[in-house]
């Protein structure tokens, strides 16, 4: 928030210094805050712009300097801060300093004790700081909330994104107490339960994107195998066999061709799980039993794994267009044009050639357009847009489009190549022929489960139908609660 918004106080003008009762709005409570760092003066902030008395503690007010905080905030101890306090504290200090807070544990009773702190490391194993800071404040109502807010967040106020407070207490009431004032703050609160949850909430902002780790490791797997691969047939072994040095291709061309081969595979990795999950509930017979736990992880993970394919894509295409710029582009030409003239060749044109390089690029571009599609729908605020049925036929449907037309792209740049032996040097295929394995399976798993035998039957299974050997007789039968949905999309 600027800095001028600050200087029409939307309180009584107060002064810092000056003793008193706290200035206040009607209607409009006065909220205490322990501690006077960044993320004191970030909430004191949001507050006096959402129309709340602030007052805040500090061991030692007087070295508070001068403007640090906005117009309207009463600078006090830490004592007069609880006395002054309506009913909500924030206890914004580090946790290894709660136990000098020992002495307000009178003042703080039957107050409303919000605990911002973070966890210092994962699975530590121990209490958590909100679950330490009830047993030391046993009197007063341990709320832990606002630990995932930063202190950037709380001076945008929430119109900077979406932005949800993680909220949990053993008190209800307090709890109640503190959901009213997130969202007078202009946030999403999200309650979690009781305070034993205190643990995961603290820890939530030290995870680095837990939902990416397993995509990026296979991408970066899939590029590892495809570039050593291209170096091992292109590079390494011409230059062991007879000397000849194709390593200038390593920054460039090798990435080049590695690039497109990690996007396919990774593009059939998306739907790929959808057919397995197909797959056995038409083998089983009935929807209602549970899915391994791997293929669960893996069918959600299917939106990342679809932006890494989109991102390797776009590199391809960019990588693509950049090879003309090259040095040795401009040496390969000429010497091209050299060889044709000394062979008094005058018209080098070639129709197969022609359209195999215009087939192969238009699809590329098509398959690259449709992953583009595919990757603006997986934003929240695109995606909300659509209902479920649109959803479906664009994560899908276009989804295979995609996958077929980069599968197109691929058997257009091979062309005949495939069946010619300069293909296989020291019998190794090449890269596109192995890059198109998995994605053929893929397209031709779909292609069966369109058939309408198994198509007819798998639509039964999902609305509820079980095989016969799944029944149970009527005095043995019980009450079958519904699963959950499952995650299939591109099934």
């Amino acid at each position: 928030m600027p800095g001028g918004d600050m200087k029409t106080p939307l309180l009584a003008d107060s002064d810092s210094d000056a003793p008193g009762p706290l200035p206040r709005l009607p209607g409009n409570p006065v909220v205490g805050i322990i501690g006077s760092g960044d993320y004191s003066r970030s909430l004191a902030i949001r507050l006096v712009a959402s129309g709340f008395g602030v007052v805040v503690g500090s061991r030692n007010p007087q070295r508070i300097a001068s403007g640090l905080f906005p117009e309207g905030v009463q600078l006090r101890s830490q004592r007069e801060a609880v006395d002054g306090a309506d009913r909500v504290v924030f206890a914004a200090l580090y946790p290894e300093h709660y136990h000098t807070l020992a002495g307000l544990r009178d003042g703080l009773a039957g107050k409303v004790l919000v605990d911002v702190s973070n966890a210092t490391r994962l699975n530590s194993g121990e209490p958590s700081h909100a679950e330490r800071l009830a047993e030391l404040f046993p009197q007063s109502r341990v709320v832990k909330g606002f630990n995932v807010i930063s202190a950037w967040a709380l001076q945008a106020g929430a119109h900077d994104g979406s932005r949800q407070v993680l909220i949990c207490s053993d008190c209800c009431d307090s709890k109640a107490a503190v959901v009213q004032l997130v969202r007078r703050l202009g946030f999403s609160p999200v309650d979690l339960g009781g305070l034993a949850a205190s643990r995961a909430i603290e820890e939530a902002p030290l995870h680095l994107f837990p939902p990416w780790g397993g995509p990026v490791l296979v991408t970066l797997l899939l590029f590892l195998f495809f570039y050593g691969y291209n170096f091992l047939r292109r590079v390494l072994l011409p230059y062991l066999d007879h000397g000849e040095n194709n390593f200038y291709q390593l920054p460039l061309q090798t990435v080049n061709q590695t690039l497109p081969a990690v996007a396919l595979v990774t593009l059939a990795l998306v739907y790929l799980p959808g057919l397995v999950a197909a797959v056995l509930q038409l083998g089983r017979g009935t929807k209602y039993e549970r899915f391994p736990g791997w293929l669960d992880r893996w069918l959600c993970r299917r939106k990342q794994l679809g932006l890494l394919s989109f991102l390797c894509a776009g590199a391809h295409a960019v990588y693509s267009m950049c090879l003309t710029l090259r040095r040795a582009a401009g040496y390969t030409l000429l010497n091209a044009a050299y060889r044709q003239v000394k062979a008094g060749v005058e018209n080098s044109w070639v129709e197969q050639q022609v359209w195999r390089s215009d087939l192969y690029l238009s699809c590329g571009i098509l398959g690259l357009g449709v992953l583009t599609l595919l990757a603006i729908t997986s934003l929240p605020s695109v995606g909300n847009a659509l209902n479920w049925r649109e959803f479906t036929f664009v994560q899908s449907g276009l989804g295979y489009a995609a996958l077929t037309l980069s599968i197109m792209h691929t058997l257009f740049f091979g062309w005949d190549f495939a069946f010619s032996s300069l293909a296989y040097p020291y019998f190794l295929p090449p890269v596109f022929l192995l890059a198109l394995i998995l994605p053929c399976i893929v397209l031709v798993g779909r292609v069966l489960l369109a058939l309408p035998c198994l198509t007819f039957r798998l639509a039964k299974i999902r609305r509820g139908w079980e095989s016969s050997r799944h029944r149970r007789c009527p005095r043995d039968q019980e009450p079958i609660e519904e699963a959950p949905p499952q995650n299939f999309g591109d099934v």
